[in-house]
C-alpha cells in the first residue's frame, strides 16, 4: 500500500513537469512569433543584452511581447485556480467564474468606473477598478453560495442562478456601453472581448505578486478542501469549520476573478476547463489538484494567445474570442455527460 501511494505520488509528480514543460514550450513559441520578423537569435540576443540593440527592437521584446506572454501564463493560472476551488466548494462540476456570472460582475463593476470616470487624489482609477471588480465578483459569488447551501437547490439551480446573473450583467454592461462617451466605450469593448494585448510590466506584477499569495493560502487549505470534496457532513465530522473554509475560499476567488477582469476583461471557459482536465490528470489531492488547475489554466491560455496572433493574419485576435470558441464544445460535453449520468 505504501509503495502503491509512492508510485501515485512520482506519477502526479511527473505529470505536473510535464505541464511545466509544456507551458515554457508554449510561451517561447508564443514569445517569438509576431510581425516585426524578428529572428530567435536576435530575440534572445534582446532578451540578454538590451542595452546593445536599436530601441525600437528592445520596445518590441520587453515592453510588448514578453508583458503579453507573462500576463497569458498569471491570467490563466489565476483563472484556473478561481474555476477549482468554486467546483470543490459549490460541489457543481459546471461551476466557473465565466459560466456562473463571477467574471460579468467583475465586469460590470469595472465599467461602473470606467463609465462615471471616478477618481481621487489619493486613489486612481485604476484601484478603482479593480475594488469594484472585487466587490461585484464577492457579491455574485456570496449568492450563488447561498443558493448552494439552500435545501432545495439542486446543481441545475445553481447553474440556472448563474446562467441568469451572466445575462443581467452582460445587459448592465450593455446600458453602460449606452451611455458612454466615446474613450470610455473603446475601453469597455476592450472589456467584454477580452484581450492581452494592453498588458504592462505593472499588470503582470500585481497579478502575479496578488495570484502568488492567494494561492499559498489555497496550498495551506489543500486538506480542508480535498476533505470537504468528500460531502460537507464528512468535512464537518474531522473537525473542518466548513463555514469558514468557503468564506476564505469564496474571497480568493473573487479576488482572483476581478484582478483577471479588472486587467484583461472576460477570458471565457479557462476557469471551467482548466480544473476538469486537471482532475483528470491528478486526481481529487488539491495538493496537486490546485497547482494542475493553475498549470493547466497558464497552458490553456498561452496556447490561445498564440492562436489569437496567427489566426488572422496581421491581427491579434481578442484571446476572449478564442477561449470561447474552444471552450464551448468542452461545456456541452460536460453538460451531456451529466445527464448521460443521470
Amino acid at each position: 500500500m505504501h509503495e502503491a501511494y509512492r508510485k501515485t505520488l512520482r506519477k502526479r509528480g511527473i505529470t505536473l513537469l510535464i505541464l511545466t514543460g509544456a507551458i515554457i514550450l508554449s510561451c517561447l513559441t508564443d514569445f517569438a512569433i509576431g510581425p516585426s520578423g524578428l529572428s530567435p537569435s536576435a530575440l534572445l540576443h534582446t532578451l540578454l543584452h538590451p542595452d546593445t540593440v536599436p530601441a525600437t527592437q528592445r520596445l518590441i521584446v520587453w515592453q510588448i511581447r514578453l508583458p503579453y506572454t507573462l500576463m497569458a501564463l498569471c491570467v490563466g493560472a489565476a483563472l484556473g485556480l478561481a474555476g477549482a476551488e468554486m467546483q470543490t466548494i459549490l460541489a457543481n462540476p459546471l461551476a466557473s467564474p465565466f459560466t456562473l456570472g463571477v467574471s460579468a460582475a467583475a465586469a460590470f463593476g469595472a465599467s461602473l468606473i470606467l463609465v462615471t470616470g471616478l477618481h481621487t487624489a489619493l486613489v486612481s482609477q485604476s484601484t478603482l477598478i479593480t475594488a469594484s471588480a472585487f466587490i461585484c465578483a464577492l457579491l455574485s459569488v456570496l449568492l450563488l453560495d447561498k443558493i448552494s447551501q439552500s435545501r432545495v437547490a439542486s446543481t441545475n439551480v445553481v447553474v440556472l442562478t448563474g446562467i441568469a446573473l451572466v445575462f443581467t450583467f452582460q445587459a448592465l454592461v450593455s446600458l453602460m456601453q449606452f451611455i458612454a462617451n466615446e474613450d470610455a466605450l473603446q475601453d469597455l469593448v476592450f472589456w467584454t472581448l477580452g484581450s492581452l494585448t494592453r498588458a504592462s510590466w505593472a499588470k503582470v506584477g500585481v497579478i502575479a505578486g496578488v495570484g502568488g499569495v492567494v494561492s499559498l493560502f489555497s496550498f495551506r487549505a489543500a486538506w480542508q478542501l480535498t476533505t470537504l470534496r468528500m460531502g460537507e457532513e464528512r468535512a464537518a465530522s474531522l473537525g473542518i469549520d466548513v463555514a469558514r473554509i468557503r468564506r476564505a475560499s469564496l474571497i480568493r476567488i473573487s479576488l482572483l476573478s476581478a484582478l483577471a477582469v479588472s486587467f484583461v476583461g472576460v477570458i471565457g471557459f479557462v476557469g471551467l476547463v482548466a480544473p476538469h482536465i486537471a482532475r483528470r490528470l491528478l486526481g481529487e489531492d488539491h495538493r496537486f489538484y490546485l497547482p494542475g488547475s493553475m498549470a493547466t489554466g497558464a497552458l490553456i491560455l498561452s496556447l490561445s494567445a498564440l492562436i489569437a496572433r496567427v489566426l488572422v493574419p496581421g491581427l491579434i485576435v481578442p484571446t476572449g474570442i478564442v477561449t470561447s470558441l474552444a471552450g464551448i464544445p468542452f461545456f456541452l460535453i460536460i453538460v451531456l455527460r451529466r445527464e448521460e449520468l443521470n
